[in-house]
């Protein structure tokens, strides 16, 4: 690697980065960090704290160890300079699992398999992601289908009508994680078979490679010799016009001679532009499969399975928010959960609703549905199982004037009306009590849990 300095490197570490965790672990666990110095083939970066520097090492050091043995090359190491003492900013050095960045899988064009001489099946390394697996993999209706399906192709591989498997939907929806989840139930039921999982980016710097070093007869006779063949995002062919072509002689060859091809897409085949129609036809000879974007049930399930994975719990309103607002990609969902680990640790708070909502606003529009003291008064009421009438007599019993404060420290939160009209609104009281029954919410909030949890169930109704 050509001199740089540790700015422009780490710059160029957090651009792939950016592309291989969601946004908001990207500005949790990664825009936080800062490139000290770069010599001897050592990047040493501050991290903000010892929870920070073990929680990177352990969610993500594969990832950096990646990155940096793509940018730095073999030899790569990581150091953490982490802040032990804020007070008079002494740092402690820590070497990243004490050992060279050399990835465990290859990264993006790292490692050329064709060049070498045609591996037995057991020392093929099948690029797999390892913690991608069915058991692992939640189920709802969104992906019911599809995960039938590809179970039946690990069970059956190219033995099945599904050859090939054509998996489609948009990013985030589990694609990846699904057709890995067949390639590691292959290679646990068939050891002797050859699987390769490889993305479309992937196949196409490794045949530029080929290209250029004039070994495309390897290339193609390397990719011929694998058994269950999984190419991701075959979209990024597109316009590739060359590497097309010999694909196409790929997937003939492996079709021909029974083997397995698993494919996904961001699209269907009838929506890939600048795709040749014979690949297109191609596509189609054995199952389109989408996968969904997850319904609320199912996104409130891996909402659930991540907090467990974590030793985390939520509580359920938090839950119902995250999965109601986070709709777009399980990637994101699973973020959002990180993000919220890392605010409560940082800040030492609960996680609640308000803190849910500050870092689901970073992923996804939330909009404020309009809120009013009658839709406030409605849902308390309802809550504190006590008519209206009853909220906006004088009676001074517990349940009502519990009701009664609560529905007011409420409507001073969600509108702008002010206390006067509050208490005129509301039991038809002055100013003063309207901000001493807000005082005695807020007191009883920091010092009782299960006041604090039956409030986060009012707002939840409220806000939804």
């Amino acid at each position: 690697m050509m001199d740089t300095n540790h700015v422009e490197l780490w710059d160029r570490c957090l651009q792939v980065i950016k592309d291989n965790v969601s946004e908001p672990a990207y500005k949790t666990w990664f825009k936080p960090i800062i490139p000290l110095k770069y010599e001897n083939k050592t990047l040493t970066v501050e991290v903000p704290s010892q929870f920070f520097y073990e929680f990177i090492e352990e969610h993500y050091v594969d990832l950096l160890r990646s990155v940096l043995h793509k940018e730095i090359g073999e030899g790569a190491k990581l150091m953490y300079s982490v802040l032990t003492d804020k007070t008079n900013h002494i740092p402690t050095q820590i070497p990243s699992e004490n050992r060279p960045m050399t990835p465990r899988r290859p990264a993006d064009g790292a490692g050329t398999p064709f060049a070498a001489p045609v591996q037995a099946a057991q020392s093929l390394d099948p690029r797999l992601f390892p913690q991608y697996r069915f058991d692992n993999f939640i189920e709802g209706d969104s992906n019911k289908l599809p995960r039938t399906i590809a179970e039946e192709v690990a069970l059956h591989p190219a033995k099945t009508a599904f050859n090939p498997l054509f998996i489609y939907g948009a990013s985030g929806v589990g694609k990846t994680h699904l057709v890995n989840a067949i390639g590691a139930r292959v290679k646990e039921l068939y050891p002797q078979k050859r699987v390769l999982y490889v993305s479309a980016n992937q196949f196409q710097v490794q045949f530029v490679d080929a290209t250029l070093r004039n070994k495309v007869t390897d290339f193609i006779r390397f990719y011929q010799t694998i058994d269950v063949l999984i190419i991701d995002d075959i979209q990024e062919f597109a316009a590739r016009t060359k590497t097309q072509n010999t694909f196409f002689h790929i997937f003939n060859h492996l079709h021909q001679n029974g083997k397995q091809l698993i494919l996904t897409s961001d699209r269907p085949p009838v929506m890939l532009e600048g795709m040749e129609d014979r690949l297109l036809t191609r596509f189609k000879w054995g199952l389109l499969a989408e996968l969904e974007r997850p319904n609320t049930e199912l996104r409130k399930n891996i909402l659930k399975d991540k907090m467990h994975r974590n030793g985390v719990v939520f509580p359920e309103p938090v839950i119902n928010f995250i999965a109601e607002h986070v709709n777009e990609s399980v990637r994101d969902l699973e973020g959002v959960v990180t993000s919220l680990m890392a605010y409560s640790v940082y800040n030492n708070r609960d996680i609640d609703i308000d803190l849910a909502e500050s870092v689901v606003k970073k992923v996804a529009r939330v909009e404020r549905k309009e809120i009013t003291i009658d839709t406030i008064v409605a849902r308390v009421c309802e809550h504190y199982e006590i008519e209206k009438d009853s909220l906006h007599s004088r009676s001074r019993k517990h349940n009502v004037a519990v009701a009664r404060q609560v529905a007011m420290y409420l409507a001073k939160k969600y509108t702008d009306t002010s206390c006067v009209r509050i208490g005129k609104l509301i039991a038809n009281r002055n100013h003063s009590t309207v901000l001493h029954s807000c005082k005695t919410v807020e007191t009883q909030l920091e010092v009782d849990k299960s006041f604090r949890a039956e409030m986060e169930a009012i707002e939840s109704v409220i806000r939804n």
